[in-house]
């Protein structure tokens, strides 16, 4: 029998085992959700007790092994991917000082960096100033620092959700080059930690080197796991554990993506575009192309911060009726949405959604907008402007991202929970102008991890070679010429205004009211 590998995807809802083969084929799987997302000791906080992920990887476990127990003796290697920017602090003995401070979480440092003269000065020319100045008040570090003097003292390790992991898994502070994506001090254009000497990341993020964790390639051999781990997941002493990358830069993996005419689109809780190229890239000035989980190159990113949360917050505030309709008929709300965008006409008759619920660091201030209201609007053509919505911005980061690497995004192949919708596939391909790929395996993720981990096992030679036999497609949506004209002028002519006309308005709101905190 093939050998296996155990991919796990550490997600902000839930976490999910899987099994692979060699050949990319999906096994089995299961998902475990969360008594809950996070908790929120004070308003804008995000935390989770990591007992909480522990459980649900010891659940997900033994829920493999007992419906699979041949293929469980199988298992050579563990391949785990994460949230990003989820931040762990361990003492000495490795036990949690607090609970996982999640990506989400809106806490504010004060800012008390001391950054050397050439930088505040560079900075300023730059115009970076005010994004340094956030992204510093972003780092929960910084905070914790700030906050709770005594505990950051006792603070051994601080690392990444991934880093935790490999820790749990085989009793070494080691992570992947492409997990550090986060408010840590890391070089993104040479992949290492940042020296104070040549780096100005050390002032904005100060975290002391010994308290990180030690840097590996993604596909390196961490370890084997340790008599607790084995435990935790009924797996033997054989197994090795192979680091990975981000769940995004997974993604990324599992959709091909080895040039930058193919672009893959992240339609989850954030939604991203990212290409995977050999050059460091900046598709949006001073912001950082992150590590790619093929050694030696990057993911240049576009973010669209709350992305397909909208989804979840329209359903959850506009969708009581079609969640009881669905219910009923014993099918997702998704489809029953799908239902909802039959009966409305591409262009929503005017109706234009600018998906900024979540401000960027380069727009701190940014707010979600909704223009173009009339009596013919109802709830239907809400949904279809939110996913329409973010189909813009996600061509506003197609066109940023060739604006800098000089390429034509030829297709896009699309991932996550937005991608099971074939109207939305399509919405995106008319949106785009573009072929939208629709890959095999809806867990990309979790095959991004298992291609990983089976060229740590040495099953292929390199990561394209095992793209070659692991990765396929299952559906490819072509846009409608007639509707792609539609799209292109409502977003030259009204979209890309949008922003630049209610600026002055959003910076008004956030001086009255305080809101957003930056």
């Amino acid at each position: 029998m093939d050998d296996i590998v155990l991919a796990i995807d550490c997600g902000t809802q839930s976490l999910r085992a899987l099994l692979f083969d060699s050949s990319g084929r999906l096994i089995d799987f299961h998902k475990e959700e969360y008594p809950q997302a996070y908790v929120s000791p004070k308003p804008g906080w995000a935390e989770q007790d990591l007992f909480i992920y522990q459980q649900a990887l010891t659940k997900s476990c033994f829920v493999l092994k007992q419906r699979q127990p041949e293929k469980w003796q199988h298992v050579k290697a563990i391949a785990v991917t994460t949230q990003r920017d989820t931040c762990v602090l361990l003492d000495r003995d490795g036990k949690p000082l607090k609970p996982a401070i999640l990506w989400l979480d809106q806490r504010m440092a004060d800012y008390d960096c001391k950054l050397p003269v050439h930088y505040r000065i560079g900075f300023k020319i730059i115009g970076m100033d005010k994004a340094a100045f956030i992204s510093a008040k972003k780092c929960k570090a910084n905070w914790i620092r700030q906050n709770e003097p005594e505990l950051w003292e006792k603070t051994h390790k601080f690392l990444l959700l991934s880093g935790w992991f490999n820790y749990l898994l085989t009793g070494q502070f080691v992570d992947s080059v492409a997990n550090q994506i986060g408010h840590v001090p890391f070089n993104y254009k040479k992949q290492r930690w940042a020296n104070p000497r040549t780096d100005y990341q050390p002032y904005l993020f100060q975290i002391d080197k010994e308290k990180l964790p030690e840097l590996v390639q993604p596909a390196t051999v961490i370890g084997k796991l340790t008599k607790d781990a084995q435990k935790l997941t009924g797996l033997s002493s054989e197994v090795y554990v192979i680091a990975t990358g981000s769940d995004k830069g997974c993604e990324t993996l599992a959709m091909g993506c080895l040039k930058e005419s193919l672009a893959c689109a992240s339609l989850g809780t954030t939604a991203t575009l990212q290409i995977t190229s050999d050059r460091y890239l900046e598709p949006i000035k001073f912001m950082p192309s992150y590590p790619a989980v093929i050694p030696g190159h990057f993911n240049p990113e576009v973010e669209i911060f709350r992305g397909f949360w909208m989804v979840s917050w329209f359903k959850n505030e506009f969708g009581n009726y079609e969640a009881q309709l669905a219910a009923q008929k014993g099918v997702s709300v998704e489809e029953i949405f799908d239902d909802l965008l039959k009966n409305t006409k591409p262009g929503s008759l005017g109706l234009i959604l600018q998906p900024y619920w979540g401000a960027g660091l380069k727009m701190p201030e940014a707010r979600g907008a909704i223009i173009g209201f009339g009596d013919v609007h109802n709830r239907a053509y809400l949904y279809r402007s939110i996913i329409e919505g973010l189909s813009y911005a996600l061509l506003d980061a197609a066109e940023k991202i060739e604006r800098v690497s000089h390429r034509v995004i030829e297709k896009v192949a699309v991932t996550g929970g937005g991608s099971r919708s074939d109207f939305v596939c399509q919405i995106l391909s008319d949106v785009l102008g573009r072929e939208v790929l629709r890959g095999e395996i809806p867990e990309a993720a979790g095959l991004g991890a298992a291609i990983c981990g089976f060229v740590g096992l040495k099953y292929y030679n390199d990561f394209g070679q095992a793209i070659d036999k692991m990765v396929r497609y299952s559906k490819s949506f072509k846009p409608n010429t007639d509707n792609s004209k539609l799209y292109m002028r409502l977003y030259r002519e009204v979209y890309r205004r949008i922003y630049s006309h209610l600026s002055p308005l959003y910076k008004s709101l956030q001086q009255i009211t305080g809101y957003p905190e930056y």
